[in-house]
């Protein structure tokens, strides 16, 4: 009688809900955003409370046509855009601006390494996509990571998040074309020493796909997308797209 009535998916409900609600007792975890309590599947599935899941959406409104920036008193292209005389990519999306809970977000999955947080990005990514009819036939390829990063850090955050896109839509199509030779940190660097510095240290290993769409997670100067966008166009790419998670 027990075996007839028994149903195994609520059974692992319950199971789930036990397990995170003792892992919440014995080390409770807060939200990355505000710092709030984090409790139930939903919560730690993206290391997120449920209002700030909410609250964090892609802005809307009139964007600049080339880098995805908010204007504010531009119309169809900002004015750092239409100073750059040389752009080899057709068209960058941002999803969030580097301030506020948005830079905390990247700040917790970067440096801290919340993994979850991959996957809210993934989400984000996977809907632009599908919302875009320039990117429906894109082939995703990541910023290549400087050489060594993965081995000494364990990670790359752009790496991860790759994985994790591939996770949340095993329709996307991903290539790994983009090789890196060693260079030195662009950080300290402006936009003009940037390309610079990455001319010849970027390069093509095998054919790049025809829609290209470049993916990095912080985009300040454009420098690095650039250089990859021309890699990608000198090899034969007809298209040449890029999304990063947050600009500067």
């Amino acid at each position: 009688m027990f075996f007839a009535v028994f149903n195994p998916y609520i059974f692992m409900n319950i199971f789930m809900k036990l397990l995170f609600w003792g892992r919440d007792f014995f080390f409770p975890s807060v939200c990355t955003v505000c710092g709030g309590s984090i409790i139930g599947i939903e919560e730690f599935k993206y290391s997120l409370c449920t209002k700030c899941q909410t609250s964090i959406k892609i802005i809307e409104g009139n964007k600049c046509g080339v880098c995805g920036k908010i204007l504010i008193s531009e119309i169809d292209t900002c004015l750092p855009c239409r100073n750059i005389e040389e752009r080899s990519f057709d068209r960058l999306w941002t999803l969030f601006p580097y301030v506020g809970k948005y830079r905390k977000l990247l700040s917790g999955y970067k440096f801290s390494k919340n993994l979850p947080l991959a996957d809210f990005f993934a989400e984000k990514i996977v809907n632009l996509i599908n919302n875009e009819v320039n990117l429906k036939d894109a082939v995703i390829i990541p910023v290549p990571p400087r050489p060594g990063k993965i081995k000494s850090l364990g990670w790359d955050q752009v790496d991860y998040l790759i994985k994790r896109l591939k996770k949340t839509s095993k329709e996307l199509k991903i290539s790994y074309c983009l090789r890196r030779r060693k260079s030195k940190s662009q950080k300290e660097l402006n936009r003009a020493d940037r390309l610079n510095n990455l001319k010849g240290k970027i390069y093509l290993e095998g054919e790049p796909p025809k829609i290209a769409l470049i993916i990095d997670d912080v985009i300040t100067t454009g420098s690095t997308m650039e250089v990859c966008a021309k890699v990608l166009k000198q090899g034969g790419a007809k298209n040449v797209y890029g999304l990063s998670l947050l600009y500067d």
